[in-house]
C-alpha cells in the first residue's frame, strides 16, 4: 500500500510554472531525497504532500490513518511550556485526553445519580488505558534521549520553549517529530540549526528509523548516507532515479552522454541528408530519391539535448602571499556571563591550512571567528595577525545586515568601488544575478539569494585570510558543492565553521575541537578525526577490560620497576593483538556484503540502460503493427522490470545489512 500518491499534479505560482503533471508513489521504508536548486519546487512538494497548498490539477491522496510529520526549514508554530513536556505533549490527541481526564474526574466527584456515575467511570477507566498504551508507545525515556541527543542538557528539560533561542527552539521541533514516530517524515534541511555533534546523533537516529522519510539537504555525506532514492527537480521536469546522491550523478552524467552522441548522430544524417537533396533534387534520375530524403528529414523527430541549468560558476582570484603565520593565539582566554568559554589558548594557524572548528552549540565557534576577524575582543591574552595578512569575513549575521534598500549590484560594488561596473556585474552573474536581477532590492531577496549576495561581496575582495561561518547556509547542494571547489582551490588560509559534513571533510586539512573549555587541535579532516576518536575509546576499553581480567599482586620492594615494565609490555601486546584481530573481523565481514553492494549496483545499472533501449523502441507505434516483434519486446519489458524491483528490493535490503553490520562492530 503506497503512504502517498502524488498524481498528475500541476501548479503554478506567479505566472511561473513549478510542476506540470508530475507523479510520484512513497512506499513504506522508501528513504527518498529531493534534490535541484534552490526555487525547483523541493519545499512546495513536500508542502503539498502535508495538504499546506492545494494543486491547480490532480490529486496528492495520503493513505487513510497514516501519520505524516514535517519539519519546515524555518518552523512558524512554536511549542508551548517546559520543554520536555511540550515534546511528551506533541503526541497527537493526548492533551485532548488529558484535559478530558481533568473534566470527566470533576464530572464524577459532583455526579449524584449512579447511572451517570456508571457511566463517567467506565470513560474514565478507557481514558486511563488509552493514555497507558500511549506511555508504553511513547515513553518518557525516548524524549529525554532525542533531547539529550539534538544537545540539550537535562537542566533544560524545565525551561520554557519561549526562553529557547531561534536555533534551539527549531531543535525542540525536530524533537518532536522525532518523537511521534510517524509513518512518513519530511524533514527540510534539518541540520541547519544543529552543531556536528548533533548531527551525527541525527544520522545514527535515522539510521535506525523505520519509517518512510523525504529528505531535502545540502550536505552531500549526509545525503548520501540517508537515502536509497533521488527525486531531482530538472530542467525537463521531475525525474527519479534509484541509488543514492553519488549514484545520481553518475548515472545523469551517463544519460547526458548518450543524449548528446545521439543528438551528434543525428545531426550528422540531417546534413547528409540535406547535402543529397541539394545536389540531386533537379536531377530527374534522383528526383525522387531526393523527395525521399525531404520527407525523411521532417519527420524525423529531433533529439533534444538537455538545457544546463543555472548553477552558481566561480572560482577565487590569486591571493597576495602572507606571512607563514597567519594567526597566532597566546594565552588567550574568553568568556561571557555564564562562565569561561575557553582558557589559556596557545595555537597558531600557519599559511595555507584549512581549520575546521567543530563543537556543541554555545561553545564559542562562532565568538572565535568574530574575535580573528576583529569584531569582538578576547578578555585575556592576545590574538595576533602575521605579516601580510589581509581578511575576507563572511558571517551569517552579515546576510541580514544588508542594507534592505539597496540594489544587487550596488552591495557588490561598494566593497570594490574602484572596479569598473562590468566587473561588478561579470561577479553577480556568477552567482545568479544577471540582466535586470542585478537591479533587485536586497529586502525582496530570499534567505539563499542574501547568502549569494554575500558571497560576491567576498569574492570581489576575498583577502588571503578567509574567515567563513556557516557558510553553506541557504545554499541548495549544487551551490555548496561549487563553493567547495572554489575553496579547495582557493591559494589562501581558512578558517571555518560548517554543520555540513561534507563542506568539512573536503577541505579540512586541521580539525579544532572546543571542548571542556579548551580546543584540541587534531590534523586531519572531520571523518579521520572521528575515527581517531573511536580508536581512542576501543584503546581505552580494552585497557579496562585487561586491568579487570588481569589479578593485581603484590609487588616486593626489591623489584618495583621490573614487573611493571613487564605489565605495561604485556598490556601494549594484548592491544596491538586486539586491534590487529578488530581489523581483520571487520575486513572479514564487511568485505562479502561490499562485494555483493557493487555486484548488485553493476547489474541495476546493466538493467536500467536495458529498460531505456526497450521504452525507445516502444515508442514507436510501427512496432506494434508487427506481432513478432511487439510481443517478445513487451514480455522483454516486463521481466526486465520485475528483475530490476527484486534487484533494488536485494540493494535496499543488502545496504541495511552493511549499515546494521556496522554499527555492529561500532564502525
Amino acid at each position: 500500500m503506497s503512504l502517498v500518491t502524488v498524481f498528475k499534479v500541476s501548479l503554478t505560482f506567479i505566472e511561473r510554472k513549478v510542476f506540470h503533471e508530475i507523479g510520484l508513489q512513497v512506499e513504506p521504508g522508501n528513504r527518498i531525497g529531493l534534490v535541484g536548486p534552490n526555487g525547483s519546487g523541493k519545499t512546495t512538494l513536500l508542502r503539498l504532500i502535508m495538504g499546506e497548498i492545494s494543486p491547480d490539477s490532480g490529486e496528492v491522496r495520503v493513505a487513510k490513518g497514516i501519520r505524516v510529520r514535517y519539519l519546515p526549514q524555518d518552523v512558524q508554530e512554536s511549542l508551548s511550556g517546559h520543554l520536555l513536556q511540550s515534546v511528551l505533549d506533541s503526541v497527537p490527541g493526548i492533551v485532548q485526553l488529558k484535559n478530558e481526564l481533568i473534566n470527566v474526574e470533576k464530572s464524577l466527584r459532583v455526579a449524584d445519580h449512579e447511572e451517570k456515575q456508571l457511566r463517567l467511570s467506565k470513560r474514565l477507566a478507557e481514558i486511563h488505558q488509552q493514555l497507558n498504551h500511549s506511555e508504553s508507545e511513547f515513553p518518557n525515556h525516548d524524549a529525554e534521549k532525542i533531547l539529550l541527543g539534538l544537545g540539550f542538557d537535562t537542566s533544560d528539560f524545565e525551561r520554557p520553549v519561549s526562553a529557547l533561542s531561534g536555533g534551539f527552539r527549531m531543535r525542540a521541533a525536530l524533537a518532536s517529530r522525532l518523537f511521534q514516530k510517524p509513518d512518513l517524515l519530511l524533514l527540510d534541511e534539518p541540520t541547519n540549526h544543529l552543531d556536528i555533534p548533533s548531527v551525527r546523533w541525527l544520522e545514527q537516529f535515522l539510521h535506525a528509523f523505520k519509517g518512510a522519510m523525504i529528505l531535502v539537504s545540502h550536505d552531500r555525506d549526509f545525503l548520501n548516507r540517508q537515502i536509497r532514492r533521488i527525486i531531482s527537480f530538472e530542467p525537463e521536469g521531475m525525474r527519479s532515479y534509484s541509488g543514492n546522491y553519488d549514484f545520481y550523478l553518475k548515472a545523469r552524467e551517463e544519460e547526458t552522454k548518450g543524449l548528446e552522441a545521439k543528438a551528434r548522430h543525428q545531426e550528422q544524417k540531417v546534413k547528409e541528408a540535406e547535402k543529397f537533396i541539394e545536389r540531386f533534387r533537379s536531377k530527374a534520375s534522383k528526383a525522387r530519391q531526393a523527395q525521399s530524403k525531404i520527407k525523411l528529414v521532417k519527420k524525423m523527430d529531433m533529439v533534444q539535448t538537455r538545457r544546463k541549468e543555472k548553477i552558481i560558476r566561480f572560482s577565487f582570484p590569486e591571493v597576495s602571499r602572507s606571512g607563514r603565520d597567519v594567526v597566532s593565539f597566546e594565552g588567550m582566554s574568553k568568556g561571557f556571563g555564564q562562565g569561561p568559554l575557553y582558557r589559556d589558548v596557545n595555537l597558531t594557524v600557519r599559511r595555507g591550512e584549512k581549520i575546521a572548528i567543530i563543537g556543541p552549540n554555545g561553545c564559542g565557534k562562532t565568538t572565535l571567528l568574530r574575535m580573528v576577524a576583529g569584531e569582538m575582543e578576547q578578555d585575556e591574552g592576545k590574538i595576533s595577525l602575521g605579516y601580510g595578512v589581509s581578511i575576507g569575513y563572511f558571517a551569517q549575521h552579515h546576510s541580514e545586515m544588508l542594507m534592505p534598500q539597496k540594489t544587487v549590484i550596488d552591495e557588490v560594488y561598494q566593497v570594490v568601488p574602484h572596479e569598473t561596473v562590468g566587473f561588478v556585474r561579470n561577479v553577480c552573474s556568477a552567482f545568479l544575478f544577471s540582466g535586470e536581477d542585478v537591479d533587485k532590492v536586497i529586502g525582496v531577496l530570499s534567505g539563499g539569494e542574501r547568502a549569494r549576495v554575500s558571497l560576491a561581496k567576498l569574492l570581489v575582495k576575498p583577502g588571503n585570510m578567509m574567515v567563513m561561518d556557516e557558510p553553506t547556509n541557504h545554499l541548495d547542494i549544487s551551490s555548496s558543492e561549487t563553493l567547495i571547489d572554489a575553496l579547495e582551490k582557493y591559494n589562501g588560509t581558512l578558517l571555518f565553521v560548517s554543520h555540513n559534513q561534507s563542506f568539512i571533510n573536503r577541505l579540512a586539512t586541521k580539525i579544532w575541537d572546543i571542548r571542556g573549555r579548551e580546543i584540541i587541535e587534531y590534523p586531519g579532516n572531520l571523518d579521520e578525526y572521528y575515527d581517531h576518536l573511536e580508536r581512542i575509546k576501543v584503546r581505552q576499553d580494552t585497557i579496562e577490560k585487561n586491568s579487570k581480567s588481569v589479578p593485581q599482586k603484590g609487588l616486593t620492594k626489591n623489584h618495583d620497576s621490573a614487573p611493571k615494565e613487564s605489565g605495561q609490555s604485556r598490556n601494549r601486546k594484548a592491544q596491538k593483538r586486539e586491534q590487529a584481530e578488530k581489523r581483520r573481523l571487520i575486513h572479514d565481514t564487511l568485505k562479502p556484503i561490499l562485494t555483493e553492494l557493487e555486484d548488485l549496483e553493476q547489474r541495476i545499472a546493466g538493467l536500467e540502460s536495458t529498460q531505456k533501449e526497450i521504452e525507445k523502441m516502444l515508442a514507436d507505434p510501427e512496432i506494434f503493427r508487427d506481432k513478432d516483434r511487439s510481443v517478445p519486446l513487451l514480455n522483454e519489458y516486463s521481466h526486465v522490470r520485475k528483475e530490476l524491483d527484486q534487484l533494488l528490493s536485494d540493494w535496499e535490503k543488502c545496504q541495511g545489512e552493511l549499515e546494521s553490520t556496522k554499527k555492529g562492530l561500532g564502525v
